[in-house]
């Protein structure tokens, strides 16, 4: 695979270029949005419109600044047909921005569907990347591969390791007989995976979602994982910090993409006007905070 079409080398090529290992997720939801918007949201036709004008607002206000978004699939399907509609023309606006798109829908199936979900996500929806769930086991990544080398070589998938949901300690956190945790066991996996799609930058297309509420857990995740990029959520809002995520990085604040929703994108106060001016401050805050690593 060439480092032009290699999914972790554009990524870093685009952290790099604006010294900013940030991303902002897109989780838009009506009764969050500026009052301009969310009273004109009544039925659910009427609220994809309003979310996704708040999107493009948002990718408007970030560009330029982060060099990627993570877009939540489910704040845009529960509104159905308009609201897929309205997530591909987002997913569309942002890469005509040059900002990068993980399409966060956490797709775990094996065979045929998992293949009918990665051209959902790449060719039709047109996301650089997808986060996946390995829990049914390694063989629905396979297709996903498979997809890599015959039909879209430069996307990617991050797939989940290490969640920042609590509830994630009972299983993720369990011991296994070798005293490894099920989490180090799914990373040690998830690194073999991706030994077949390493770029020039020396980081595979195959990342990993790692929290940045579990910094108990960082290290480990690191050691198990060296050449997977780290989708890290949890960063702001849910209480990560630049201290619980720097132990995820390597050298020179490599190797991690660290994203924060909605202490970015609700960052503006009630009856603002000026809501996406609010939107791109509190993003260059979110990168100046990152830099201090």
């Amino acid at each position: 695979m060439t480092s032009e079409a290699n999914f972790a080398d554009r990524l870093c090529a685009a952290i790099e270029r604006l010294d900013a290992p940030a991303c902002v997720g897109l989780d838009p939801v009506v009764e969050n949005l500026p009052d301009e918007l969310r009273a004109k949201a009544t039925d659910d036709d009427s609220s994809a419109a309003m979310i996704e004008r708040f999107s493009m607002g948002v990718l408007d206000a970030v560009r330029g600044i982060v060099p990627a978004v993570k877009v939540q699939s489910a704040c845009y399907e529960r509104f159905g047909a308009p609201g897929f509609a309205s997530m591909e023309r987002v997913c569309g606006h942002a890469t005509k921005n040059g900002l990068l798109v993980v399409l966060d829908a956490k797709r775990g199936d094996i065979g045929v569907s998992a293949r009918h979900y990665a051209h959902a996500a790449f060719p039709r929806i047109g996301a650089d990347a997808l986060t996946v769930s390995p829990y049914l086991g390694m063989d629905t990544l396979e297709p996903m591969a498979a997809g890599f080398a015959q039909e879209y070589p430069d996307r990617g998938l991050f797939v989940l390791v290490r969640t920042s949901n609590p509830g994630s300690d009972g299983v993720q956190n369990q011991r296994l007989a070798d005293g490894r945790t099920v989490a180090q066991s799914m990373g040690a996996m998830v690194a073999t995976f991706g030994e077949r799609s390493v770029g020039a930058s020396g980081y595979s297309s195959v990342g990993a979602v790692v929290a940045a509420t579990k910094p108990d857990d960082a290290r480990a995740m690191r050691e198990a994982m060296p050449r997977q990029i780290f989708l890290v959520p949890g960063f702001g809002a849910q209480g990560g910090t630049v201290e619980t995520v720097r132990a995820l990085f390597h050298e020179n604040r490599r190797g991690a993409l660290i994203t924060a929703s909605r202490s970015v994108i609700f960052a503006f106060g009630k009856g603002e006007k000026d809501w996406t001016g609010a939107i791109a401050n509190a993003a260059r805050g979110f990168v100046a905070e990152l830099r201090a690593i």
